[in-house]
């Protein structure tokens, strides 16, 4: 695991976005711990985690020429990543987000700020089943456009309601692109056994992963 990554987990557990307990997914699934991205509720926060994505894009090698973030969570997001990779890296991007209800007056339409163009990446936080990041995908593509990527916050590595491959892999299948993460369950479990002596709670998570969780 990289430092950014470790930093990142101490991070999301500091601000309780990370938690370990039990908590009833939206699938019915009862999962030992929980990613809750709207914790990421102060300045300073929100700063913070646009630096770990922008590390984990930079790191990732994916080619793009502006960033989109999908209504409404993707919006703070895509702006945090755009500020992080002009300041941190040097690397000026266009963003833009869009709207969930089209404007039909003042400059109008359902997109705001740079016009959807060239190679995009897409900014998320987690994926459940892959439709916010499908239907963002297909705006892109209506706009004329191409999705050159996804960045999430965490990649649960977690199998479908369908099939075997996670959410994950079926978009990058799907939609034949890169899916991009700060951190994946693996960093997740790395981490819980370096940092935690409850051995209940690292049983949970195992016997949860072996039920529910695709590997590489």
């Amino acid at each position: 695991m990289k430092p950014y990554q470790h930093a990142f987990l101490d991070f999301a557990i500091q601000l309780n976005v990370l938690r370990f307990g039990e908590f009833t997914l939206k699938s019915g699934r009862v999962s030992p711990y929980f990613f809750n991205a709207g914790l990421f509720q102060t300045g300073s926060a929100l700063s913070q985690l646009g630096r770990f994505y922008a590390q984990a894009i930079i790191d990732s090698g994916v080619q793009f020429d502006m960033l989109f973030g999908p209504a409404y969570k993707g919006i703070p997001l895509v702006s945090t990543v755009a500020i992080a990779l002009a300041e941190q890296h040097g690397r000026d991007y266009p963003y833009a987000f869009n709207r969930k209800e089209a404007k039909d007056h003042g400059e109008g339409g359902v997109i705001v700020g740079a016009a959807l163009q060239g190679k995009v990446l897409i900014i998320d936080d987690v994926m459940t089943a892959g439709t916010a990041v499908r239907e963002a995908a297909a705006l892109v593509t209506k706009q004329g456009a191409k999705v050159a990527g996804v960045a999430l916050a965490l990649d649960r590595q977690e199998k479908g309601v369908v099939g075997d491959l996670s959410a994950v892999q079926e978009v990058e299948k799907n939609l034949s692109i890169p899916v991009i993460s700060i951190v994946r369950l693996n960093e997740v479990i790395q981490h819980v056994h370096a940092q935690q002596s409850d051995q209940k709670l690292i049983k949970a998570i195992a016997d949860y992963r072996a039920h529910y969780g695709v590997m590489d």
